[in-house]
């Protein structure tokens, strides 16, 4: 009996040691002051570097980066938690890998994004398309929807009626009046395969990257909300001060100050919550 009471004593102890770890390994999550952000080669991570880490450092805030050359690596690193942010996605890619890796990544704010459009090939006007023409499109499944709801805006295309947009696939063309040869393909690839293609449907971040000239776009998208790019931790970090002072930076009267300064040519969408 004796050892018995002494077992009772001693594991709770150790229960109250544990929980108390716990409570200040959750504690020191939520006051943590570095930040360690996915970045990769594109927009999205020079905006974050140049107008958000400047004002989370004024708040006390450290900010470290880590490079990324693919958006699926940075997302398997956020999710195992060995980053805390990255703003290089729209939530239907993130929802998307969600899905296919049981992962739970969250969106904390909208972000300023660059629209996809329909790029010069081997023809220079939407004016010109014939019977046959060649168009490459991403081949990611959310971006792949964005090139095919950009297909049918150009009324090149008639995808079936009451479809999810940001969900479509070549299963949902319905009319194909030109007989289009829709590739789907690396969107990475599509900027240097341009002289094998009548046209491509390019994501903004890979027009930035490939140097493309913005200008040059035949018809640019109309942004569903799925397709705006976010802000994104996993599920546990979405209430830690420092996901709430990422959230207030994007929010904030000197990023909006920043973007109108530097958006001029109305290069970036601004979602409504920035505005």
């Amino acid at each position: 009996m004796k050892k018995l009471k002494l077992f009772v004593l001693m594991f709770s102890l150790f229960t109250v040691i544990l929980a108390g770890c716990s409570i200040e390994t959750s504690s020191e999550s939520k006051e943590k002051k570095t930040i360690l952000v996915a970045t990769s080669p594109g927009p999205y991570s020079e905006l974050f570097l140049k107008a958000i880490k400047p004002i989370l450092e004024e708040k006390g805030y450290t900010i470290k980066d880590k490079q990324f050359s693919e958006l699926l690596q940075a997302d398997v690193a956020l999710s195992e938690g060995e980053v805390d942010l990255n703003v290089d996605q729209h939530s239907a890619y993130m929802n998307n890998f969600n899905e296919n890796k049981n992962a739970k990544l969250v969106s904390l704010t909208p972000i300023p994004t660059v629209l996809a459009g329909i790029f010069p090939g081997r023809k220079a006007s939407l004016d010109n398309v014939k019977k046959g023409d060649v168009i490459g499109i991403p081949n990611d499944p959310s971006n792949a929807a964005r090139g095919y709801a950009l297909l049918q805006k150009a009324k090149l295309i008639k995808l079936k009626d009451g479809i999810e947009l940001v969900k479509a696939t070549a299963e949902d063309v319905v009319q194909n009046p030109y007989n289009l040869k829709i590739v789907e393909m690396d969107s990475a690839t599509i900027p240097r395969s341009l002289t094998d293609l009548d046209y491509g449907v390019i994501p903004g971040s890979i027009v930035y990257a490939s140097k493309l000239d913005a200008k040059t776009s035949l018809l640019s998208e109309d942004i569903l909300k799925k397709f705006e790019l976010v802000a994104v931790v996993n599920v546990t970090n979405k209430d830690t001060n420092w996901a709430k002072a990422v959230i207030n930076a994007y929010q904030s009267k000197e990023f909006k100050q920043y973007m109108e300064k530097h958006n001029k040519d109305s290069y970036w969408f601004i979602p409504d919550e920035l505005k």
